[in-house]
């Protein structure tokens, strides 16, 4: 299984090779590849090293294990909203296991602990506890994705990647880098859905291109 992580300290994205019982790069022990990759059938996952620390942080805050079902998904899989975090390897849907009381305590501590970028309130998940590590700002005002371009690199690129080659049929490598080749086969997947062909993935980019591969692969 291959594991890439990007880390934004020094602004590159690293590959592992992992096992499903091995444990993260950059956790402690407590996320192993298996929970992290949870109902996906990949062999290729991604993650940013914040998420990954953030949940060993805020893990070792709770005290004891928590149940984690739902991690990780493909684009092409689907399961998930249009520009869910969990295509981009950020987020943790957990403690389905659990009663309301301890979920509201795990949701509490999850705001204070400081370590997430969003914690999902309980009127959208009841029975479970979403936190994410998502990078803002979203390119559209409702939430989702960061604008990308040629030169970035990170999730959100391995995301763009994966779901160019769910909707055009094409064998981008998916690195994490946004390069040449993907600005050009962005830029066609553009031209072809009366987008600006500018190599920008923006608000209108992403919802076109999520609206077609999500659950399609």
């Amino acid at each position: 299984m291959i594991v890439l992580i990007e880390n934004s300290r020094y602004n590159v994205m690293e590959r592992y090779d992992r096992n499903l019982l091995d444990p993260m790069p950059f956790g402690d022990g407590s996320l192993l590849v298996g929970e992290f990759r949870g109902t996906s059938q990949t062999q290729l996952l991604w993650s940013r090293r914040e998420a990954v620390e953030a949940w060993t942080t805020f893990r070792a805050m709770w005290g004891e294990p928590i149940y984690l079902p739902y991690c990780f998904r493909r684009v092409g899989e689907g399961g998930h909203a249009m520009q869910s975090q969990h295509y981009a390897g950020t987020s943790f849907d957990c403690a389905q296991n659990i009663g309301d009381e301890a979920r509201a305590r795990m949701r509490a501590l999850a705001i204070q602990s400081g370590v997430w970028s969003y914690v999902e309130p309980s009127s959208l998940t009841p029975t479970w506890v979403h936190m994410d590590r998502r990078v803002f700002p979203p390119a559209c005002p409702t939430g989702g994705y960061p604008l990308q371009r040629r030169g970035n690199l990170g999730v959100y690129v391995c995301v763009l990647q994966d779901a160019l080659n769910v909707v055009l049929g094409t064998i981008l490598a998916i690195d994490g880098y946004f390069g040449n080749r993907t600005a050009e086969i962005l830029e066609f997947f553009q031209a072809t859905n009366g987008l600006t062909a500018d190599g920008i993935v923006g608000c209108s980019t992403w919802n076109a291109l999520m609206r077609q591969a999500v659950g399609n692969g």
